[in-house]
């Protein structure tokens, strides 16, 4: 037997002793892992879009076993998933009422002037740090549709004005679109809220009104005649503190009404 054959058979050997010692050690060490996890990974949508707080349904399906993680997270699954996980967990939850996406500018073409025309890649992220975009706000919607691109749900597309519009009998509440937004644009809200401050400018008024004509100009009329301490301007913009008593529509109306911009909108 010459010597390359003695080698072969050696090292074939050898590789039998190492795969032999190797499954010995996967037996002995392996973590039994429990299967209830594979069961709630099946019954999750399988989205991966992190809503719940975690990666991805596997680590949600992990948590739910491992950290006792609540089992109404999923606002994809929404109610039948929760009950679902539920029934094979042998215990209840009541499902959540997953958030809504809500554009938060009606800076469209007609009444945000530009101040230079884009010609480099079609991304709002791209065109937010490289020029700032091509608007005169520059708080405003870029309307090149990275948020409708990030929407795994068909629950977003973009309109003829420029701007994206939420199709919300569809919307999960993922957060993916706001995610997205290189500008926080998208923000989710309550599905129940109604009333809504539709800008993001936070120059001052003289400035976000020549900027864009629906821009909040901090004038605090809105403050001024809403509930006390449901209101309040943050710089230079008017903000929901609490939402709920806004909904009235005697409130909500007379706000919209009051607005000299139309940036305040009841939604009823």
């Amino acid at each position: 037997m010459n010597t390359i054959a003695i080698s072969l058979i050696g090292m074939g050997a050898i590789g039998l002793v190492m795969a032999l010692f190797l499954l010995i050690a996967y037996k002995k060490l392996r973590v039994q892992e429990d299967p209830r996890i594979d069961q709630i990974e099946e019954i999750l949508p399988g989205a991966n879009c992190g809503a719940c707080g975690y990666p991805g349904c596997r680590q949600y399906a992990e948590a739910i076993i491992k950290e006792n993680a609540p089992i109404n997270l999923c606002t994809v699954g929404g109610a039948e998933v929760t009950a679902a996980i539920g029934k094979l967990l042998g215990i209840e939850a009541e499902a959540i009422t997953p958030p809504v996406a809500v554009v938060m500018c009606q800076g469209d073409k007609s009444v945000a002037p530009r101040r230079a025309n884009y010609h480099g890649a079609s991304s709002c992220r791209i065109e937010h740090f490289t020029t700032n975009g091509d608007k005169l706000c520059t708080y405003g919607c870029l309307g090149l549709g990275d948020c409708v691109e990030a929407c795994q749900f068909d629950a977003m597309y973009m309109g003829d004005n420029g701007l994206p519009v939420i199709i919300e009998e569809k919307c999960t509440g993922c957060g993916l679109c706001a995610e997205a937004c290189p500008r926080d644009i998208i923000e989710m809200v309550p599905r129940d809220q109604k009333l809504f401050v539709l800008c993001k400018n936070k120059d001052r008024g003289a400035l976000a009104r020549k900027y864009c004509k629906v821009a909040c100009i901090a004038c605090g009329i809105c403050v001024k005649n809403a509930p006390q301490g449901t209101m309040e301007m943050r710089d230079n913009l008017a903000v929901i503190l609490d939402y709920k008593p806004l909904n009235d529509p005697e409130v909500g109306n007379l706000l919209q009404e009051k607005c000299p911009t139309n940036a305040i909108v009841y939604r009823e």
